[in-house]
C-alpha cells in the first residue's frame, strides 16, 4: 500500500525538502516533516498555500501529476475585483496564455471561505474590491491559475489549493499533515 502525506503548505514554504536556492534561510518541507523516502507529487508555488500531496510511490505520484490523467485540483482564489458572467464563462472555456490554450475549467463565485490566517496577511484597498471563486483546473502549468485570473482581469491575491483528486486539505490548519493510505 502506498503511503500518502497530506500536508497543508504554509504560504512561504518551498515545495521541497531542501533548498537548492542561494537564499539557505527559506523554509522548506523539512520544517513540517520529518519522513524518509516521501516525495512531493506535484508542486505549488511558494506563494501559494493549502493542499500538497507527498508519497513513496512513484506510480501514484505519476497518476497525480501527469496531465494525461486529468486528476482535477480546485482551488480558492481571491481576486482583486469582482468577476462578472463573462469572466467566469471565459475561465470556464479555457484561456489562451503564452505557452497555448488551457484546457476548459469549473469556475464559479463563492462567499469567501473560513480559512486560516496568512502570513503575511493578504493587501488590502479600500478602494478596490475583491472577491472569491472556486476553479476547478485539470493540468498544472507553472503558475496557471494566477495567469488564467490575470488573463480575464481579475489578478490573485491569494491562491489555496483546496483539493487535488478526492483528497482535501479539510480541517488540516496550515502547517499541518496526515498520514494516509493511497487508495486509487
Amino acid at each position: 500500500m502506498a503511503r500518502l502525506i497530506l500536508f497543508n503548505k504554509p504560504h512561504g514554504v518551498l515545495s521541497q525538502f531542501t533548498d537548492r536556492g542561494t537564499h539557505s534561510t527559506r523554509p522548506t518541507l523539512t520544517d513540517f516533516i520529518d519522513i524518509p523516502g516521501i516525495y512531493p507529487a506535484g508542486r505549488l508555488d511558494r506563494d501559494s498555500e493549502g493542499l500538497l500531496l507527498l508519497t513513496d510511490d512513484g506510480t501514484l505520484q505519476s497518476r497525480i501529476t501527469d496531465p494525461k490523467y486529468t486528476m482535477p485540483k480546485t482551488y480558492l482564489v481571491q481576486v482583486e475585483g469582482a468577476p462578472d458572467d463573462s469572466q467566469i464563462a471565459a475561465l470556464c472555456a479555457g484561456i489562451e496564455l503564452k505557452d497555448g490554450m488551457t484546457r476548459p475549467a469549473a469556475a464559479r463565485r463563492i462567499d469567501a471561505p473560513i480559512l486560516w490566517q496568512r502570513d503575511p496577511p493578504v493587501r488590502f484597498r479600500k478602494t478596490v474590491p475583491d472577491s472569491w471563486i472556486s476553479l476547478t483546473i485539470t493540468e498544472g502549468r507553472n503558475r496557471q491559475v494566477r495567469r488564467m485570473t490575470a488573463a480575464v482581469g481579475l489578478p490573485t491575491l491569494r491562491l489555496v489549493r483546496w483539493s487535488v483528486g478526492k483528497w482535501s486539505v479539510g480541517r488540516l490548519q496550515t502547517g499541518q499533515w496526515q498520514d494516509t493510505e493511497a487508495l486509487l
